[in-house]
């Protein structure tokens, strides 16, 4: 870790002093950035345009914008044609909605004929809160990573929803986003590195001090804070953790997955979906054929969502930080002695 990400979290453990704001805002933002670059980029919303902060986009480019109602499978299709004829679309919905319902018309339409349509997934994970089990989507990162050609993109803030979504606009593959509605904590900055396919180490206490670290705790999303968190106050008890931060779910960054599986001997994936599908298991798929270790799951257990609020959702779910903390401690118990 470098003194410039070292930065990113020297004030992580108060949270009443960090900028707070939802990975929607980033979206938003990275649309418009992208809309500035290239006339080709096109945004198409399912009667969500507020929700899904596709709002700014349709106002500076109102003859790029395109309104489908409440038609989330026509929506991908037309995606698909246009991309098809040298655009570069964006369909912005609830992710429950996209790719939820119009899980069909991705596959066939756009990842089959490998077309650069980018899906921008809003609302999800169990943080929506109120809303509940409907519209709590835990699922999706496992359906659009099982398609051939599909790129899966979880950013962690807002800064990095705006660079994720700006690098999907020109990476030329069919891309996932996913977003989330809860104001969550800014922790990267601009200068903060952002690349499809590498994860980045944003914790790692062997730098400097030669001790190898005892867990490596790797996450996604908005969680990734509280695997900071963990880190910290883990560190206090004399338990020192790597902190990766894998944005990209496909393609993995193995490379870096393994290393940090040599160097401590015992991983912890974090992330708000489900833990079947979703960045844990690609890390157990990469890690089983490369080199096993101890491995625990942090994330929804075989269940659907419940209405409640956001912060008591997460830690009702297990996937609060002294959840965290237990399972970087099962994975230490599990490590093979050296």
């Amino acid at each position: 870790m470098n003194n410039s990400t070292a930065k990113l979290i020297e004030n992580i453990l108060d949270k009443e002093k960090m900028e707070m704001k939802p990975t929607r805002d980033g979206y938003g933002l990275g649309l418009v950035e992208a809309g500035e670059k290239d006339e080709r980029v096109v945004v198409l919303c399912a009667d969500l345009t507020e929700s899904t902060r596709s709002l700014g986009f349709a106002e500076k480019f109102p003859e790029r914008f395109i309104e489908l109602g409440v038609a989330e499978q026509n929506m991908a299709t037309v995606a698909a044609g246009l991309a098809n004829y040298g655009k570069i679309p964006f369909v912005s919905s609830y992710a429950v909605f996209s790719p939820g319902r119009n899980n069909e018309q991705i596959r066939t339409t756009i990842s089959l004929n490998n077309l650069p349509v980018k899906i921008g997934g809003m609302h999800a994970g169990i943080s929506v809160g109120p809303d509940g089990a409907t519209h709590q989507a835990l699922e999706d990162v496992a359906l659009m990573r099982v398609q051939p050609n599909m790129v899966v993109l979880v950013p962690c803030d807002s800064v990095e929803a705006q660079k994720a979504t700006f690098a999907a606009a020109f990476n030329g593959k069919p891309t996932y986003l996913r977003f989330g509605r809860e104001k969550s904590p800014v922790f990267t900055t601009k200068e903060t590195p952002f690349e499809i396919g590498k994860a980045l180490v944003l914790r790692d206490p062997s730098t400097g001090s030669g001790r190898l670290p005892d867990a490596a705790i790797v996450g996604c999303g908005i969680l990734l804070y509280n695997a900071l968190v963990a880190a910290e106050e883990l560190s206090k008890e004399g338990i020192e953790c790597s902190v990766i931060n894998s944005h990209t779910i496909k393609p993995l960054d193995e490379k870096t997955i393994i290393e940090a599986a040599k160097k401590c001997g015992a991983v912890v994936s974090v992330e708000e979906h489900q833990i079947a599908g979703g960045l844990g298991s690609a890390i157990a798929e990469c890690l089983a054929r490369n080199y096993p270790v101890p491995q625990e799951f942090i994330g929804v257990h075989d269940r659907f969502g419940e209405s409640g609020n956001p912060d008591e959702l997460i830690e009702h779910f297990g996937m609060g930080i002294s959840s965290i903390k237990e399972a970087v401690k099962k994975a230490i118990s599990r490590k093979t002695p050296r």
